[in-house]
């Protein structure tokens, strides 16, 4: 009888202490996960977030506005640099602002056809904001004029030569 009855308590507390319990995640919105755990209000609270975590994303949104000052997205770059004449005959002439020119490093062109360099230059000062290009030897097609950036990105703009 003794047996039979720790048989069934162990049992017992086998189904009772040993379930399955639910655990509950919380992501943020880069998709880390921010809290594991059994309790359901901490899948909301957000006290239950570390605060060596909250003090990273604080930091890291005091950092996004003054970057946002300095970076310039594609569109708005590309708006700020004149190519002229398009589609080209003999020189193509490409002139920016002074807000692009501290960005940019170097222009470079090449035919979309093959991989060789037509033409490189590095932006400096003596420049005056404004390239010409001789094209006059150069075939007919698409050529890709690409803008390098100071902080490495690059931004291409396709030209037409005829």
């Amino acid at each position: 009888m003794k047996r039979k009855l720790l048989s069934l308590f162990s049992l017992l507390i086998g189904f009772l202490a040993f379930s399955q319990t639910e655990v509950y995640f919380k992501y943020d919105e880069a998709g880390n996960q921010r809290y594991r755990g059994t309790n359901a209000s901490g899948k909301k609270d957000p006290e239950l977030i570390p605060k060596e975590i909250k003090q990273e994303e604080q930091v890291k949104k005091a950092a996004v506005p003054a970057q946002q000052a300095a970076v310039m997205d594609e569109k708005t770059f590309l708006k700020n640099i004149r190519l002229y004449p398009v589609p080209v005959n003999d020189y193509l002439t490409i002139d920016w602002t002074e807000e692009v020119d501290s960005l940019m490093e170097s222009v470079s062109l090449y035919q979309h056809s093959t991989v060789h360099w037509k033409f490189q230059q590095q932006n400096s000062p003596d420049l005056g904001r404004k390239i010409k290009i001789n094209m006059t030897g150069y075939d007919w097609g698409v050529y890709i004029l690409r803008f390098t950036l100071k902080d490495g990105r690059v931004f291409g703009r396709n030209v037409t030569k005829r």
